[in-house]
């Protein structure tokens, strides 16, 4: 059996991710990401036709990597106390394993660039947070769940959580992680969302 090669649209991907990763704060410029693919500048753009569809193609798979889970976590759990928790988890799971990915989700990677790809990538976390409210509805009626305020400002709370790890991720060049003491200060999320 062989394994199957990484297409050269994929090896770009990674590449840039790659740089988003090794040179934090760095713009990333098409040269750079020629030299880095070991490519011209033009056969990037056989691939891609503008910098922008290069990040729109990166923020897409990471749409696609965390609610593709999010969809298992929602077939395979009930409880919403669960669901909610895994959810978060895999979020700054994905962020921590993917740090070049993050850069992009968090804005950092963007600055300078389209004002429509800062949109873009801001509709990961307005979906996010449409879904981690749905979870918060459907405790309250399924589960009897009384939360402490409503699911919309609920789920506001724990976006709050989950956007400051990843900002910290990545103000400290990726030092602080975000699954650090995850299990203790989700008990404290938990409590603000759902008292005792």
């Amino acid at each position: 059996m062989t394994d199957k090669q990484p297409s050269r649209r994929e090896v770009i991907l990674q590449a840039l991710a790659g740089l988003l990763e090794t040179d934090p704060g760095a713009r990333i410029t098409t040269a750079s990401l020629a030299r880095s693919v070991g490519v011209t500048e033009a056969a990037l753009y056989r691939h891609f036709p503008s910098k922008r569809k290069m990040f729109e193609a990166l923020i897409e798979f990471a749409e696609d990597a965390v609610f593709s889970r999010c969809q298992l976590i929602l077939q395979e759990q009930d409880d919403a106390q669960v669901r909610l928790q895994q959810i978060v988890h895999l979020v700054v799971v994905f962020a921590e394993r993917n740090p070049g990915l993050t850069r992009v989700l968090t804005g950092d990677a963007l600055m300078g660039e389209d004002e429509a790809l800062r949109r873009r990538a801001s509709q990961f976390f307005e979906r996010l947070e449409t879904q981690i409210r749905q979870v918060l509805k459907e405790g309250e009626i399924r589960q009897g769940l009384r939360p402490r305020t409503s699911p919309g400002r609920g789920a506001d709370w724990v976006m709050v959580f989950i956007e400051g790890r990843l900002q910290r991720f990545v103000r400290s060049s990726f030092e602080r992680q975000p699954t650090a003491h995850f299990d203790e200060s989700w008990l404290l999320v938990l409590d603000t969302v759902w008292p005792g």
